[in-house]
């Protein structure tokens, strides 16, 4: 009996080491996951997914939105479409002269507003210039690439020398085209025929 109870006694102090280090192995996971946080990779994914969702669903709202907002604008400023079919022609002419007028007011605002725009450009320039020379910083003006060995004037001097027609006119020498005959010179005393005949 004394083997059967040292036997139960080993067993059972095994279970309890066993359990033991089960309770340690348990409270490690935990300390695992507490040191991970709430957010798993799962969950991480999840809500990216979510997330994306709900971004597209409001990019589609706002879009939905805009586009009404253009057809509540574009009714406003233009009106319903006129029944020009059924119309007869004073109606017509009513309505032309009537887009007419519209335009040309509108024409008229464009105008201004242009005019507006660049006041306010050339006031902007203005005020950055002045800026800059309170601040004592000047706009270096952008340089243009230049290659340091070309030279500037030989471009100039190659149009020049093509227009020199002295230099494009052909040498001829007059031996090669005369007949022997006529390699002598006439004398003074002599004259040509042309200058005998009158």
């Amino acid at each position: 009996m004394a083997d059967d109870e040292e036997k139960r006694r080993k067993q059972a102090e095994i279970e309890r080491k066993r359990a033991e280090v089960r309770a340690r192995m348990e409270e490690a996971s935990k300390a695992k996951k507490a040191k991970k946080g709430f957010m798993t990779p799962e969950r991480k994914k999840k809500l990216r997914l979510l997330l994306r969702k709900k971004a597209a669903e409001e990019l589609k709202k706002e879009q939905e939105r805009k586009a009404a907002e253009r057809r509540r604008i574009i009714e406003e400023r233009c009106g319903k479409p006129k029944l020009i079919d059924e119309a007869n022609e004073e109606q017509v002419r009513n309505y032309c002269k009537l887009y007419h007028d519209r335009i040309a007011k509108l024409e008229d605002q464009k105008f201004d507003l242009e005019y507006l725009v660049k006041k306010k450009d050339m006031e902007i320039a203005e005020l950055n210039s002045q800026v800059n020379d309170l601040r004592g910083k000047f706009v270096k003006p952008t340089l243009k690439k230049v290659s340091k060995y070309e030279n500037k004037f030989a471009k100039l001097q190659k149009k020049a020398a093509e227009f020199n027609f002295r230099n494009q006119l052909k040498v001829v020498k007059k031996k090669e085209y005369t007949l022997e005959e006529e390699d002598k010179e006439p004398k003074k005393s002599e004259k040509a025929e042309w200058q005998t005949k009158k």
